[in-house]
């Protein structure tokens, strides 16, 4: 469990998670992918991490630059929620936040996002979460 500010992005479609070092393997004839977490831009946290491959998409960015990404789904803790949300892997070492949550797992949530407020949300209550999916 790792606590981490993210990006709300209603724009953007799918999340994506800051990581590199990012390697496809097959574990028992399934696809996989092992990849390094970073988290923090003050203090460089890293984690290596692995995770079955969802699929592969194409993501065209902001500035029109189309790219091919790995996606992975994972569970995000948000408050008293903790639901699956699919990440693409990309590397944002020069972007503010690591992590970009986009409106699918918005939807997928039933969250309400007030563009207006910044930083409203507590850290997840990790006691409530035991167990749930």
């Amino acid at each position: 469990m790792v606590g981490l500010r993210a990006k709300i992005d209603t724009g953007a479609s799918t999340s994506a998670l800051h990581a590199s070092d990012i390697q496809p393997f097959q574990r028992d004839g399934v696809a996989w992918v092992r990849f390094t977490a970073h988290f923090g831009t003050q203090v460089q946290r890293r984690h290596r991490c692995e995770a079955p491959l969802v699929t592969v998409k194409t993501i065209k960015s902001s500035n029109g630059q189309a790219q091919v990404r790995y996606v992975i789904r994972t569970s995000l803790s948000l408050g008293d929620r903790m639901w699956p949300v699919e990440f693409t892997l990309a590397c944002r070492k020069t972007m503010r936040y690591r992590v970009l949550l986009g409106s699918k797992a918005l939807v997928d949530a039933q969250l309400v996002v007030n563009p207006a407020l910044t930083y409203v949300q507590e850290k997840p209550l990790l006691s409530n979460l035991s167990g749930a999916q």
